[in-house]
């Protein structure tokens, strides 16, 4: 099993920025805009050094973004979603 690490979180004007634990390519993303999630749910897949890495909600909220796509290059930091 893979594990799984803990984003980093920031508040921002009530906002929650989901961030990328490792650096990868984002393998799928799992939320959309609206929709209503739970601490945990997965948020975006990225796949690093040939492992799939969840990454998850920090907490109970609304996905107020998605700030990445299947495919995309992701450093360590950087914002994948925001929530509210």
């Amino acid at each position: 099993h893979p594990r799984v690490r803990r984003q980093r979180q920031m508040c921002i004007r009530d906002r929650v920025k989901v961030t990328a634990s490792v650096p990868g390519k984002v393998l799928r993303v799992e939320a959309s805009v609206g929709q209503k999630v739970k601490a945990g749910d997965n948020i975006v897949i990225l796949e690093s050094m040939k492992m799939e890495i969840p990454v998850v909600a920090p907490q109970d909220g609304t996905v107020a973004s998605i700030d990445t796509k299947d495919g995309a290059s992701v450093e360590t930091g950087d914002i994948l979603a925001t929530m509210n």
